[in-house]
């Protein structure tokens, strides 16, 4: 549907004014920040088309009007400024990302922070791995009870676990199941360590004693976890302090989908592409997300890894300032993660970073 330049004009001072007062937005004001040489008449005229267009939404009879969600679409797509962040705060996100970037185990609940933060929204930040595959086994022999199996995965993270048995076995049987784990198990992902592939291997190892399924259910395990995307949400707490979440009700409804982190992981980088992703109101597929608007941008881990940083807020939200700071914010954390030494970081896959290893687990 083919709008007016007068008409977008009018729609953009109506969002950018009830962005800013969380009001219904009256023609008299209108017409000040529009910057239109035409009559009130005129503008009621336009506001009302606006209105009956679906791009606005009249409260009460006497009241202004506000945006509805199509109304903030076009907004995003085609009327608002394109905000750059002031080098004060490029500085600052920089400066705080850097900081941080040192507390390997911290790294996502401090993004998530820093986010929440610099934008006053609920922030969440999610790492979604690629599929993860064994690199290389290491089968220790300790005593005819006891082995460890020590297995390094496809982003250098290293597992282990000691096994006790009810049964005693000797050295030579673990040495073979290690090198037949190496030769069979490496560069498969979960779910091609099938049923068949372990029966297999028991025969060929005379395997009598559940040790290949021992092997290959703790190899699984480790797969499925390094391959899960993690989420972490910070700042709910913001929600009560907006004007459209003083009902209790509802900001409990929705802070309840949002703590619920499984909700967050099945957001997809894929599904972003390169620059900033909005989502509006009925855009969002949950119900609990309808009446609110989600914005996420895109970051880089390196080695197949990526990750999403966003916000959820009301649909009355400054689209040009959310979006220039999780941009900056994925743009700063792409570059600190691909410079520096290799290490790694769980959830995040391989990471460029710092100097220290990690320790196998006891």
């Amino acid at each position: 549907m083919d709008i007016s330049e007068r008409k977008k004009k009018i729609l953009a001072a109506v969002v950018d004014e009830y962005i800013a007062s969380a009001e219904p937005v009256g023609s008299k004001l209108i017409a000040e920040k529009a910057g239109l040489s035409v009559s009130s008449a005129t503008i009621r005229n336009e506001l009302a088309e606006l209105t009956s267009m679906g791009y606005l939404e009249q409260p009460h009879t006497s009241a202004g009007r506000v945006p509805t969600p199509a109304g903030y679409r076009v907004y995003v797509n085609e009327l608002m400024s394109r905000r750059a962040p002031t080098d004060a705060e490029t500085d600052e996100i920089s400066k705080r990302l850097d900081a941080k970037i040192e507390q390997l185990d911290k790294l996502m609940d401090d993004v998530g922070k820093i986010a929440a933060e610099l934008t006053n929204y609920p922030a969440m930040a999610i790492a979604a791995s690629g599929p993860a595959t064994a690199k290389r086994f290491d089968l220790i022999y300790v005593d005819p009870n006891t082995f460890i199996i020590v297995v390094m995965l496809s982003d250098n993270t290293v597992k282990n676990k000691l096994i006790h048995l009810p049964f005693s076995v000797d050295e030579g049987m673990i040495k073979k199941l290690s090198t037949m784990f190496n030769s069979g198990f490496t560069g498969l992902t979960r779910e091609q360590i099938t049923p068949l592939l372990i029966s297999v291997t028991e025969s060929a190892a005379g395997d009598t004693m559940g040790l290949v399924a021992a092997i290959s259910a703790f190899t699984m395990q480790i797969l499925a976890e390094a391959g899960a995307s993690r989420a972490v949400l910070s700042g709910e707490s913001k929600l009560l302090q907006l004007p459209e979440y003083r009902d209790p009700d509802k900001a409990q409804q929705l802070m309840a989908y949002l703590s619920d982190t499984g909700h967050l992981s099945s957001l997809s980088p894929l599904d972003v592409g390169e620059g900033v992703k909005v989502l509006i109101g009925p855009e969002n597929v949950a119900e609990e997300l309808a009446d609110s608007s989600v914005v996420l941008a895109k970051f880089d881990a390196g080695d197949g890894t990526q990750g999403l940083i966003g916000v959820v807020g009301p649909t009355r939200m400054d689209y040009s300032d959310v979006a220039s700071k999780l941009k900056t914010i994925a743009d700063a954390l792409s570059r600190l993660l691909s410079a520096g030494k290799d290490t790694t970081l769980p959830g995040f896959g391989k990471l460029m970073i710092t100097d220290k290893a990690e320790k196998p687990e006891r």
